[in-house]
């Protein structure tokens, strides 16, 4: 467990860690130059993940210990997880070192001692090239974010602390003056507008100079080479930051907004291009995922929601009402009118369905196989000493939603494109003012199959309609991403 690597990274606003993982993961000519000095993140279920991810890096590939395995298939919980690693000292140090390398701290004019202090003790006396990562929050100036907080009485994004978060990455860039920074964010910030000003000039402008332009510490700001050239964006439009992450590789069409920050001192430094990758599919990174069904969670009875009972039963059941099938009440008149090739692919899912054996998943699931060895991300998405599946556990729905994830997911199979809903059969729109006002016209997206995943939010849980399964079998209520 001897540390070999000698560039230490300080992540912000760090999440679970994603951008951390993939400077750890890196390697060239079989070695991995980077490490995590320190990762700072104020939710506690990210530092969670913050910690363990610390704990795992520790050992060599093959060499992590069982009690990892065991804790990840539920044998032994959370909170025993520390006592019995104390059973063994050097996995006990080993946690330790993660407890102390993750920081569940809120950044800002509070902890900043704190924070900046720990980011001295990391780096150390001597001086040693380092890198700054991190993206300060995007709510307030997402599109998403943006058109949300319309709805917000009284809003005002000058109000609102998440839009100036990254003057606390710009105060900590200024004390402690990395060699290089990253900073990753939504492509909204480069439209969005604080007190009628542009935000995204005045960031570009406190990232060149983040000490002031009096200062020395100047930054050269640069893109990711291979995206400018692809576009084709010359050197005063903002969107030569932006990162098509699906033209890489990524298995997600996630579009983001990637600063990279060279300290003027270092002279000319060449950045490695991008190498441009299809991304593979949906289908590809799921199928092989074990079968589960939805929940129930509430009824429409006499004009108001109840709860419904939630057992494999009940939810037969309910399919049965809700698609007029096997005898049940024909409350199903949305499918008269379909086309033929979808009403032919429902009829067909309706008369095959079978109960999943996992039932609604858990927070680990057995299973023999996740994803063919051939696929080429199997390396980074599968670990051989886990025989099944973390967190792959479904979500409850209202009852009469069911119909609805069935008809997108069938539309979706049959028109290789997720329905909008002047698309909907008439009996199958929501309840709600805008179905059909054309704002948030595509309430309903199905992943699509052969198609990489579209932008995985922070808010799934509030925007689970945006995330249907492709397979119309386990599209009656269940979501590709649930817990």
């Amino acid at each position: 467990m001897a540390d070999k690597i000698s560039i230490p990274i300080i992540d912000l606003f760090a999440g679970p860690g994603g951008l951390g993982e993939g400077f750890c993961a890196f390697e060239q000519n079989g070695v991995q130059p980077f490490r995590i000095g320190l990762s700072v993140e104020k939710d506690s279920y990210a530092h969670k993940t913050l910690r363990l991810r610390s704990f795992f890096r520790q050992f060599p590939k093959g060499e992590v210990p069982e009690l990892y395995y065991d804790l990840l298939q539920q044998k032994i919980s959370q909170h025993d997880f520390p006592d019995r690693l104390k059973q063994h000292s050097q996995l006990f140090a080993a946690w330790e070192r993660a407890s102390s390398e993750a920081m569940c701290e809120e950044l800002g004019a509070a902890a900043h001692k704190t924070i900046s202090e720990r980011i001295t003790n990391v780096l150390g006396n001597k001086r040693k090239p380092w890198v700054l990562i991190g993206g300060p929050p995007c709510q307030a100036y997402s599109l998403a974010g943006r058109v949300r907080n319309q709805g917000i009485s009284n809003y005002k994004i000058e109000e609102d602390s998440r839009s100036t978060l990254y003057l606390e990455y710009l105060r900590i860039l200024a004390e402690h003056q990395p060699d290089i920074f990253v900073m990753e964010n939504v492509k909204g910030m480069l439209s969005a507008t604080l007190e009628k000003k542009r935000i995204f000039d005045q960031i570009l402008a406190d990232l060149q100079s983040p000490s002031g332009q009096e200062s020395r510490l100047r930054y050269q700001i640069v893109p990711i080479i291979s995206q400018a050239e692809t576009n084709g964006y010359d050197e005063d439009d903002p969107r030569r930051f932006i990162v098509k992450c699906e033209n890489f590789g990524v298995p997600q069409q996630r579009h983001r907004v990637i600063l990279i920050g060279i300290r003027d001192n270092l002279g000319d430094v060449e950045l490695p291009t991008l190498c441009p990758q299809a991304a593979p599919t949906v289908k590809s990174m799921l199928d092989r995922l074990p079968r589960l069904r939805s929940g129930l969670s509430r009824k429409k009875s006499e004009g108001r929601y109840v709860k419904i009972s939630d057992t494999p039963d009940t939810w037969m059941t309910s399919i049965r009402q809700q698609l007029g099938v096997n005898g049940a009440p024909a409350i199903s008149s949305w499918l008269n009118g379909l086309d033929e090739k979808v009403y032919s692919k429902i009829l067909s899912v309706v008369e095959n369905f079978k109960l999943p054996q996992k039932d609604r998943g858990a927070e680990f699931v057995t299973a023999k196989a996740t994803m063919d060895k051939s696929h080429r991300l199997f390396d980074w998405f599968v670990d051989e000493r886990l025989p099944g599946v973390c967190n792959h556990s479904t979500r409850a729905h209202l009852e009469s939603d069911l119909a609805r994830y069935l008809y997108c997911a069938a539309f979706a199979e049959c028109h290789d494109h997720s329905p909008r809903l002047h698309e909907f059969p008439e009996a199958l729109l929501p309840e709600h003012l805008n179905a059909k006002s054309g704002n948030f016209n595509d309430r309903f997206r199905v992943q699509v199959a052969n198609q990489p995943a579209t932008t995985i939010t922070s808010h799934i849980s509030k925007d689970g309609h945006y995330f249907i399964h492709y397979d119309p079998s386990l599209t009656i209520g269940n979501l590709i991403l649930a817990s």
